[in-house]
């Protein structure tokens, strides 16, 4: 590494050109794992705060509420079992207006106010408590919306005659890029079938210990069990959003290789007589190829970090309009990630380098 930090001191220029196409790099890769993991929040946060372990579908239905028709009789198989605690869950996106025009979209969850879901939609952390009872009294909406609506108002749900008071706020979170808004599950059922509900709900949502024998409740009830996380893949757009984003930050890094790639091939090109003279003075081949990746590497590794910074202040500065979060695990990944492929990407360049001969430093200059 003598010669290659010598040469990082002496040829600045060169070198500069190469850490800022790595920080501009870096810079986008951090953004886009900012933004993936904003998307992310932004369509399962809500699914995300639940206080469960697994939920259970309709067979058939690929972990999507829209999908799914549960009715009391598989309710029961679940009750009846050792380690699980069940309540039925409905869920539905609606549109609801006041009478002087306003309007919101929500993602409604329908819980019974006896199960364990129902604190979800309890106040708390500083949110507006609801003036009366709770979720049988009405809506209570997601924290987002207390700009928007005030408790009290009064809600007619598209599609129905039923109007309905918020009487609350919480921090429900979004489901499918949708404000949660929770109430009770007799509610959600006159919405959702009208007068013939005929106890139907979504989904049963579940916590369970290691003692629960999931698989064969599924075959007792007809229903396909899977934890909290199978289920994201159910919110609307889930899947296809973050195979979006894995496909442009897959990109960038085979750009990424390419580019360092390049650069170093270049690179060894321009110091073909200096690494022929290395070799005629003894220098082992095993040394010049770790003098020359060590100079990448620490090229590498501060242009990452310092991309990676920049990376972090552009995001804090993006407004909350735009779905956008860091977390440390999304943002050390794509660092270490860029870092590795970029020095992948310096191997195509190694042949070359191992096969100068030092007879070439020898040669006249031309």
């Amino acid at each position: 590494m003598y010669l290659g930090l010598r040469d990082l001191r002496v040829a600045k220029g060169r070198f500069a050109l190469v850490g800022v196409v790595i920080v501009l790099v870096a810079l986008l890769s951090t953004v886009l794992a900012g933004l993936a993991n904003g998307l992310v929040d932004d369509g399962i946060s809500g699914l995300r705060a639940l206080p469960i372990t697994h939920l259970s579908f309709q067979e058939g239905a690929e972990s999507s509420f829209s999908r799914s028709i549960l009715t009391t009789d598989q309710l029961a198989t679940f009750d009846e079992a050792p380690g699980v605690e069940a309540t039925p869950i409905g869920v539905s996106f609606l549109n609801a207006a006041t009478d002087d025009g306003k309007t919101i979209d929500i993602a409604l969850f329908g819980v019974d106010p006896g199960g364990f879901l129902a604190g979800a939609s309890a106040a708390g952390d500083g949110a507006t408590p609801a003036p009366s009872g709770g979720i049988e009294d009405g809506l209570v909406l997601a924290q987002d919306l207390a700009d928007e609506v005030e408790i009290g108002e009064r809600f007619t749900i598209a599609g129905s005659d039923l109007t309905l008071p918020v009487v609350g706020f919480t921090f429900a979170g979004t489901y499918g890029h949708v404000p949660i808004a929770y109430t009770s599950l007799d509610t959600w059922r006159q919405l959702q079938y009208g007068d013939d509900p005929r106890g139907r709900f979504a989904a049963i949502a579940l916590r369970a210990t290691g003692d629960a024998d999931l698989a064969a409740l599924d075959e007792a009830a007809g229903t396909e069990t899977g934890t909290r996380e199978d289920a994201f893949a159910g919110s609307p757009g889930y899947s296809a959003e973050t195979a979006t984003m894995s496909l442009i930050r897959g990109f960038l890094l085979v750009i990424s290789a390419l580019v360092v790639g390049a650069f170093f091939t270049v690179w060894t090109v321009q110091r073909t007589r200096q690494i022929g003279l290395l070799k005629a003075l003894g220098a082992s081949t095993g040394y010049v190829v770790r003098d020359a990746l060590g100079q990448l590497a620490v090229i590498l590794l501060v242009s990452v970090l310092v991309g990676t910074l920049i990376g972090l202040g552009v995001g804090s500065l993006v407004g909350e309009d735009v779905p956008f979060s860091f977390t440390a695990g999304s943002v050390v990944a794509s660092a270490v990630a860029l870092a590795v492929v970029g020095m992948a990407g310096s191997l195509v360049a190694l042949r070359k380098l191992t096969g100068v001969d030092p007879v070439i430093s020898l040669a006249a200059e031309q």
